[in-house]
């Protein structure tokens, strides 16, 4: 029996049970969230202030039951109740954009079983790590639609290894296409939140990300500080230049303590992370975006031994500059999980996650991203109605 296979069937399928019932609930504004902010969870004047505080956002769709970033995961997602839902995008060849975690392809689609495509296989520096695979940007879009979807992570969860090769390479044009296709079935429109993944990497070999996003925003209409959606990026300098494109609300990623980003490195910034938590840090991103997307670390740090600590003062000192906090990631597995959540001994079956969700909603987010939509959607309503 694999790893896979002992984690418990059983509670997923309750957790999917139970959270669809929920859901409609929550959906409807009746889990403890105001009228007006049901009235406005899928756009609206209100845009995003509407929205169920904490909301859900699905973590590259559903990535705890799909192979992420495909239109299955995507509507996964919508159909447990997710009210937000992520894509990453990065460039092909010629110019499209199309929705993966990373430009090297190698553990999420089936690239290196085909013959054909064996020489493309080689080593790049992707933000100053080398990295040896297949990339996006050395595929034609046409190129890439003969690949199928595969699980990225098969020895954590290798139950969604049932669904490799059900679903393409999905572009973001197609992504917004469903989104629409799928705010016209329900009768309200469907949130989305898309992050440009190595800005700076793609704009020095002529394959820039923010013009192309900003069009396709403005051709579906998600150009307005009030559409149904959110940018993203781990390049402050990426937010800033879709600023200049579009009204679209924006959220910076801010990764470990002690890191720095990427587009920071390349132009001699003697900034981290730590100095973009700080208060002055947070005015900064403030003056041109409207939340930050931090590790669940920078919320509350763990110790030697993986067990949570005290909460830092990060949700209140951005609170007080009218940032709203997105952080990531919420997962259900044990190994994913703060030490005192986990269950067992082994590291793939479920832990506490509600647990987690608790301690992690007690320190005042607006949202987070989980791979695990049902489960994060059951404890956002458990805390509403505390």
């Amino acid at each position: 029996m694999t790893d896979g296979e002992r984690m418990s069937p059983g509670r997923r399928a309750v957790l999917g049970a139970a959270g669809a019932a929920a859901l409609g609930t929550a959906a409807t504004g009746l889990a403890g969230a105001p009228a007006a902010a049901a009235q406005n969870r899928g756009g609206g004047p209100a845009g995003y202030r509407g929205l169920p505080v904490p909301y859900v956002i699905g973590h590259r769709g559903t990535a705890g039951y799909r192979p992420e970033h495909t239109l299955g995961s995507y509507q996964h997602a919508l159909d447990l109740g997710a009210h937000v839902i992520e894509q990453d995008v990065v460039p092909t060849k010629d110019g499209h954009l199309v929705c993966r975690h990373e430009n090297d392809i190698s553990a999420t689609t089936d690239v290196s079983a085909h013959p054909e495509f064996a020489s493309r296989r080689t080593t790049k520096s992707i933000d100053g790590t080398a990295v040896t695979g297949w990339f996006t940007e050395d595929f034609t879009l046409a190129e890439l639609k003969t690949l199928r979807a595969k699980e990225r992570i098969p020895g954590n969860r290798q139950h969604n290894t049932l669904y490799d090769g059900r679903w393409d390479v999905s572009t973001f044009e197609e992504v917004l296409r469903w989104a629409e296709a799928q705010g016209r079935r329900l009768g309200r429109r469907i949130w989305l939140h898309s992050e440009t993944k190595h800005p700076t990497y793609f704009r020095g070999i002529g394959l820039p990300l923010e013009e192309r996003v900003a069009s396709l925003l403005r051709r579906y209409g998600r150009h307005r500080a009030d559409s149904p959606q959110f940018l993203q990026s781990f390049e402050p300098s990426s937010i800033q230049r879709l600023t200049k494109l579009v009204d679209t609300p924006s959220v910076v990623l801010l990764s470990n303590a002690g890191t720095k980003p990427w587009d920071f490195v390349v132009d001699g910034d003697p900034r981290t992370v730590d100095d973009l938590v700080a208060p002055a840090g947070l005015r900064w991103i403030a003056s041109y975006a409207q939340g930050i997307g931090p590790t669940l670390d920078l919320i509350i740090p763990k110790d030697a031994e993986g067990r949570l600590t005290r909460p830092t003062t990060l949700v209140r000192d951005a609170h007080a500059r009218g940032l709203i906090l997105h952080p990531y990631t919420m997962r259900n597995e044990n190994t994913f999980l703060p030490a005192e959540y986990r269950r067992g001994t082994d590291p793939n079956a479920y832990g506490d996650a509600f647990g987690a969700f608790r301690t992690y909603f007690a320190t005042g987010i607006d949202a987070v991203f989980s791979d695990n939509a049902d489960t994060a959607l059951l404890a956002a309503a458990d805390f509403r109605e505390r």
